[in-house]
């Protein structure tokens, strides 16, 4: 059976391998997006490894970079490689009817989820931004429909408490592999490959992620801010802005944040100030309260404690590296560039 592979990054290479090492001789060619910008283009969620081209070069088997499988010029490159099933990860595009009738006994796609949660391409990222306890992989048969496919093979794995989507998706990368490999196994015995179809009433969107998507937004639940720092790793990356008196804005990326806690703060205490303000510029207080290094008030009153973070033209640096640098004056805070 001839297998043609589809797919783009780090989480399409381990199931690329696979296919290679369990199914020598078998894999016809391989379909990935053009290289753009050394494979590290801003803006993609796609994270560059060994590269897909690479590995098939290694591996003599022929490569195929269309702009778009879905012109005529891509399905004749497609239809080239003669597949008997195609085997999609993380391609980047929608695959059209034409595209789907090309091999002769289907396609399917190794997707990053429980389906039917999470259709889309970025559902790594949602899983940890929603706090689910699991997510996993799901194999389907490829329709027209987003991620609608009937589910031939699925398998959850737990969410780690420090779990970013990049580790997550490593993780589900190696699963991913390993159940396409499976699937593969399925049509090659013969017969038909029977599938689940997912339920219309639990499925939830994933859509794709942009860069302005990781402004820290300090409204909103210290915990779930904590998530979002997590989910936004390794790209776009959570960034907020530090406002200083008498001085211009400057953007800060946090890369690692946990919740934090206030020891013996009295009832009479106070308000707690707006979201965004370091709790060190807070006045109102007692003794036995805990003065961490760089801790931020959040929108429920709860607070963020920064771990790491790597202010504009900086490299990343410790909480107490920074609070050096920058001390925590009157009048400063964090928020968006132009304060709403």
């Amino acid at each position: 059976m001839r297998l043609v592979m589809m797919g783009t990054g780090t989480f399409a290479e381990p199931t690329f391998e696979a296919l290679l090492s369990g199914f020598a001789g078998d894999v016809a060619g391989l379909v990935t997006q053009p290289e753009r910008d050394g494979g590290n283009k801003r803006g993609s969620t796609r994270q560059t490894g060994k590269g897909m081209a690479a590995i098939a070069a290694a591996a003599g088997v022929p490569v195929v970079q269309p702009e778009s499988i879905n012109t005529p010029e891509g399905l004749e490159q497609l239809r080239a490689l003669r597949p008997d099933l195609m085997v999609v990860a993380a391609y980047g595009q929608i695959l059209s009817k034409d595209v789907l009738g090309v091999p002769a006994v289907g396609t399917i796609n190794v997707h990053a989820s429980l389906l039917p949660k999470y259709r889309g391409a970025a559902p790594v990222a949602y899983a940890i931004l929603n706090g689910e306890a699991q997510t996993g992989v799901t194999i389907i048969k490829v329709t027209p429909g987003l991620d609608s496919g009937d589910m031939i093979l699925q398998e959850a794995i737990d969410i780690l408490p420090d779990d970013t989507t990049g580790t997550l998706e490593a993780r589900l990368a190696t699963l991913g592999a390993r159940l396409a490999v499976e699937a593969v196994r399925k049509y090659a015995a013969g017969g038909p490959v029977e599938g689940m179809k997912q339920d219309p009433a639990l499925v939830t969107k994933a859509p794709k992620i942009k860069k302005e998507f990781g402004l820290i937004d300090w409204r909103k639940p210290a915990d779930e801010i904590c998530r979002f720092v997590r989910a936004m790793q390794p790209w776009p990356t959570a960034y907020t802005f530090l406002h200083r008196p008498g001085k211009e804005p400057m953007r800060v990326i946090v890369t690692k944040a946990g919740e934090a806690w206030v020891i013996g703060r009295p009832m009479n205490a106070g308000p707690f100030p707006d979201p965004g303000i370091p709790f060190n510029n807070f006045t109102p207080g007692a003794p036995g309260m805990k003065m961490p290094d760089l801790t931020v008030f959040c929108g429920d009153g709860a607070m963020l404690e920064i771990w790491e973070l790597q202010p504009a033209g900086k490299k990343r640096m410790t909480a107490e590296e920074f609070v050096r640098g920058y001390p925590v004056v009157e009048g400063m805070r964090f928020g968006p560039e132009v304060p709403s």
